[in-house]
């Protein structure tokens, strides 16, 4: 290669950056030569679909490689990129000032809209006309389509893949059943492969509840999931939800508030649990269901996450978890402002909620930390 370009190689100051290794499978196992043989070379390769070509055809180099999945901005990337300096730094100011509240929130909205894929905003920095991107979001769409059939193993597989992402957008944020998946007549073996397929190649990731109230979180895969897509620019687009986002002061009250609830989720994956996955909280009793949005460790509790409307929302799920868990905390995740309030739930137990702003969900667990000191 330097040979090729005319370069010398300067020793621990030279990248190597291969692009699009999936295309050739094999280069993923030579990885382990340039770390053993040339350890003064820094090396990063990326492409799409890498989980689904291993799982096939080649085994990676266990403990020479290290794995980063990447997904779209988080919004702190997204301020950063539209350079508001100013509104990034009471962002990152912990607690958020209170006068900031309104300009953060505007930001956050338009972050929700236009969502978080890398060639979205830089185009809509250029332009500053959503309406431009509407060709870039079809193209990526059609892009995903072409790429994942590679991997289907046989033409029936591609065509089910392929509606399986026609249909995903409209069935992200909800629970879904594998059987007749998206008004369909396929089974749940084949849909559950499709739907599988597209969780590797990380355009879904496919959320099992759980019934646990204490540390570890373990998913019941007896139980239905819930759907998060890739990125919530790309549900807008998919869906036609574009022109209506305007009118909307609260993004609860928007697309039966499932697009509140999935961008939550999609700022939780991106900036704490990008190798985990996200988990929520179901209690299924004939008498007394309930459904908590999302439940996260820390230290040593599981915190109940509800992404609700304004004051008004109720909390009865969060209220069945407060009265078994073993810990007094609990988060309301909204469109008013960052507050702090001591509650009772019906049967008597006293417990702390954290009500926080929808903008400062990548800031979790900094607020939890402020919120439980």
């Amino acid at each position: 290669m330097f040979l090729h370009k005319n370069k010398s190689r300067k020793k621990g100051k030279t990248l190597v950056f291969i692009d699009e290794i999936q295309n050739v499978p094999k280069a993923l196992s030579q990885l382990r030569y340039f770390y053993e043989s040339i350890k003064d070379l820094y090396v990063i390769a990326s492409g799409s679909l890498l989980k689904t070509i291993s799982s096939r055809k080649i085994t990676y180099p266990v403990g020479r490689v290290e794995f980063i999945n990447m997904y779209p901005l988080t919004f702190s990337e997204y301020l950063k990129a539209t350079g508001v300096k100013e509104v990034l730094k009471f962002y990152n100011q912990i607690p958020a000032p209170g006068f900031a509240h309104s300009k953060l929130l505007k930001h956050f909205h338009r972050f929700t809209l236009l969502g978080g894929m890398p060639e979205i905003i830089k185009d809509y920095i250029k332009t500053d006309d959503i309406l431009s991107l509407n060709s870039i979001y079809n193209n990526l769409i059609i892009a995903y389509k072409e790429d994942v059939k590679k991997y289907a193993r046989n033409e029936e597989m591609a065509g089910i893949i392929r509606f399986a992402i026609d249909s995903c957008p409209f069935e992200a944020g909800t629970r879904i059943k594998f059987q007749g998946f998206g008004n369909s007549n396929y089974g749940s073996e084949k849909m559950s492969e499709a739907l599988k397929t597209l969780e590797k190649a990380m355009l879904i990731d496919i959320i099992y509840p759980t019934t646990n109230l204490r540390p570890p979180i373990k998913p019941d895969f007896k139980k239905s999931p819930k759907l998060q897509f890739l990125d919530t620019g790309l549900i807008n687009f998919s869906v036609g939800l574009q022109e209506y986002f305007f009118t909307m002061e609260d993004l609860h009250s928007f697309h039966k508030g499932v697009l509140a609830e999935h961008i939550v989720g999609q700022e939780l994956k991106a900036n704490y649990y990008r190798n985990d996955q996200l988990g929520f909280w179901v209690r299924e009793k004939k008498q007394s269901s309930a459904e908590v949005d999302f439940v996260v460790p820390f230290k040593e509790y599981i915190i109940p996450i509800e992404v609700k409307a304004g004051k008004s929302g109720t909390l009865r799920s969060l209220h069945q978890f407060i009265d078994r868990t073993n810990h007094p905390y609990a988060v309301r995740i909204y469109s008013g402002e960052l507050s702090k309030d001591k509650n009772t739930t019906p049967a008597g137990t006293d417990y702390y909620l954290l009500n926080l702003p929808y903008y400062l969900t990548g800031k979790l667990k900094e607020y939890l930390e402020w919120f439980i000191d």
